[in-house]
């Protein structure tokens, strides 16, 4: 078996090195739910409110930024070694994390500047993570099979969505907070020398140089991306007018403008520019933008109303979140076995879409009265709806390109799908924020609205010792600044069934056979 042509299936050594993946994908998904709960009492002890969102940004900079490298380090020199580089470096900076603020570092900066670069390279680590289990899969198990192997992976996502802040939550009220990273230490431990021992892929010898100046300006272009859904419009950042958003957007542009040409001319470019010849990567490239905007930019709020309008603890909200995550792990496995079993998958993102547009036009009903089951029964369809996609972008992006470009497929997918969510936050945040602004202005003065424009939060604590009458209002223009989130969601998530249409089903390649020349023109 070579890494050139898709291996037999072999079941029985999967199912041996899918323990060690299995953890790896718990490692990537897990984190930030633990980290963000355990936020209010690490800015505590380090004393750094100021720079507290920057622990998050640098996160997801060194993530979304490394991970079309990762993929195509992958394809170039084999996906074992590289694969286990991006755990250890993932596992220094979860370690350095844990350490930051201490007497080793002196505690520059009050031990926030130490955090937010250690944050930054365990993101590094992080891009790997994900790209490099699913590329692994592609390596192992034919198209046709890896449905689901796949369907999995998405129940272990949803899976450390929800176990995620229930283990941050413990940690924070029983445990010191740097056990919110040193619980990485032994999860990946296990999984780094569980793969080391079981994991068999050839090594790959090439010639070619890595595309350093692809890599460099594509890394300029992603982080100015980031950093303008980062601070565009945001209490801790900048206008969406001001030079500082508007410089941002320029970089980008002009990185953009300057990587297609090198891309052309590299031997191995970084991210080949044939793949985006192939009319279905096109599509499900769309497709996965439009899911990571309309579903994390939307999915966002629902703790924010779940917590101050309908006044569950923050425990509480994780376990709220049970009736999506579960119907989304259902459906994963369900699909991931069809697939496998009938080889047919172009119904699945069309459906899938439908039932997610349903879903945001449920969610979008909500008010200030709506009972918590009514918001069980509408996260559990939009579930549903994220089951049917979740994997079956991945698995069409992959089936789309030649087996040498499988790493890049997956990074692509998994890339496209964090940029739409980093967008979806930002705008529906900005939609939201005006939304509020508006309506506690109209009801109570231009004085409320600065307070929410400014940065101003009202926990539920302080409104349980509001006035009656004012907290009624707050509640009413809160409930229906978030359900008009999920109103906007709904234009962005009918484009998901209408783009599925449009994808050709090419029959999933099985063990032996070869991968089909990517020619067809792009059509989106």
């Amino acid at each position: 078996m070579t890494e050139t042509s898709a291996a037999p299936a072999r079941s029985k050594e999967v199912m041996i090195v899918l323990p060690g993946l299995m953890l790896a994908m718990m490692l990537a998904m897990l984190d930030n739910m633990i980290v963000g709960t355990a936020m209010p009492r690490i800015v505590g002890e380090l004393n750094g409110l100021e720079y507290f969102t920057w622990v998050t940004t640098a996160y997801v900079l060194g993530t979304t930024v490394s991970t079309p490298i990762w993929g195509k380090l992958g394809d170039l020199y084999g996906r074992k070694n590289i694969f286990l580089g991006s755990i250890v470096i993932f596992l220094v900076g979860s370690a350095l994390c844990g350490m930051a603020g201490s007497a080793l570092f002196g505690g520059v900066g009050g031990g926030m500047t130490e955090l937010i670069a250690f944050r930054a390279l365990q993101g590094l680590g992080a891009g790997g993570l994900i790209v490099g289990v699913m590329a692994i899969i592609g390596d192992l198990v034919p198209p046709r099979e890896r449905g689901q192997y796949q369907g999995i992976m998405a129940a272990i996502m949803s899976l450390a969505m929800i176990a995620g802040p229930l283990a941050g939550g413990f940690i924070t009220d029983h445990l010191d907070w740097r056990w919110a990273f040193y619980v990485n230490l032994p999860l990946g431990g296990i999984a780094l020398v569980w793969l080391i021992l079981k994991l068999d892929l050839p090594k790959r010898r090439t010639e070619h140089r890595i595309d350093w100046l692809g890599a460099a300006v594509l890394t300029v272009g992603i982080t100015a991306l980031v950093l303008i859904t980062s601070w565009g419009g945001q209490s801790h950042g900048y206008p969406w007018g001001s030079w500082q958003i508007i410089g941002l957007g320029v970089v980008a542009v002009v990185a953009l403008a300057l990587f297609l040409p090198i891309e052309r001319r590299a031997a191995e470019p970084i991210m080949p520019l044939h793949v985006f010849r192939d009319r279905n990567f096109n599509l499900i490239s769309w497709i996965g933008f439009l899911l990571g905007f309309a579903m994390f930019g939307a999915i966002s709020f629902l703790p924010l109303f779940q917590q101050t309008v309908q006044g569950a603890t923050a425990t509480n909200s994780g376990l709220l979140l049970l009736p999506m995550m579960g119907a989304a792990m259902v459906v994963s496995l369900f699909v991931g076995r069809t697939i496998t079993k009938t080889g047919k998958y172009k119904i699945f993102p069309v459906i899938g879409g439908a039932v997610m547009a349903v879903g945001m036009w449920l969610l979008s009903l909500m008010d200030v009265n709506s009972p918590a089951w009514h918001t069980g029964v509408f996260i559990a369809v939009l579930g549903l709806g994220m089951g049917f996609l979740m994997q079956t972008t991945m698995l069409i992006a992959q089936n789309s390109v030649e087996q040498k470009d499988l790493g890049v497929a997956s990074s692509a997918s998994t890339f496209f799908r964090s940029i739409g969510g980093s967008f979806g936050v930002a705008l529906f945040g900005a939609i939201f924020n005006n939304h509020l602004t508006s309506s506690l202005t109209e009801k109570f003065g231009a004085e409320a609205g600065e307070m929410v424009s400014s940065g101003g939060q009202m926990s539920p604590a302080a409104l349980a010792q509001l006035p009656a009458s004012v907290k009624t209002g707050f509640m009413e223009s809160l409930a229906g600044a978030i359900s008009g989130v999920f109103g906007w969601a709904i234009l962005f998530a009918v484009v998901v069934p209408v783009l599925a249409v449009f994808i050709k089903e090419i029959p999933l390649r099985g063990g032996n056979e070869p991968t089909p020349e990517a020619a067809e023109p792009a059509v989106v």
